[in-house]
């Protein structure tokens, strides 16, 4: 059994489940999702393929976990319709590396007629690594 063998059964022990996602977010994985009582969280642990040339997570991975993770936590709070983001406001606030399990969680601070309002945070442990807010337009 590998490092990453080991790591995943962690996960799986401490309540997390893998999900096999399509199209674009599946470059993001694989994904981990956990049902908390405030909702859902969401998880990524970083592989050499997520990384910029500085050696840390690459932003647009960071970016794609954050859009990810308010897209699902506004779609569900919007009886499961389709949600897509018109505006995408992050804040960067450390860096995180390989290996370090990435931890998204949002919460919807408003639903208008057409529109859901996010906020949310990635952390690894006890570092936040990303703030962000979001706005996004509810189809159909």
């Amino acid at each position: 059994m590998g490092v990453a063998d080991d790591r995943a059964e962690a996960l799986a022990g401490a309540g997390w489940r893998q999900r096999a996602l399509q199209g674009f977010a599946d470059r993001l994985g694989p994904l981990w999702t956990r049902r908390e009582d405030a909702g859902w969280a969401y998880g990524v642990l970083p592989t050499r393929e997520h990384l910029n040339p500085a050696g840390f997570v690459h932003g647009g991975a960071l970016c794609a976990l954050f859009d990810h993770m308010v897209s699902t936590v506004a779609w569900e709070a919007v009886g499961r319709r389709p949600c897509v983001t018109v505006q995408l406001s992050t804040q960067f606030l450390a860096p995180a590396r390989e290996g370090e399990f990435l931890e998204a969680r949002g919460r919807v601070r408003k639903v208008a007629s057409t529109l859901v309002f996010m906020e949310g945070m990635i952390a690894t442990g006890t570092r936040d690594l990303l703030a962000g807010t979001a706005v996004l337009k509810i189809m159909g």
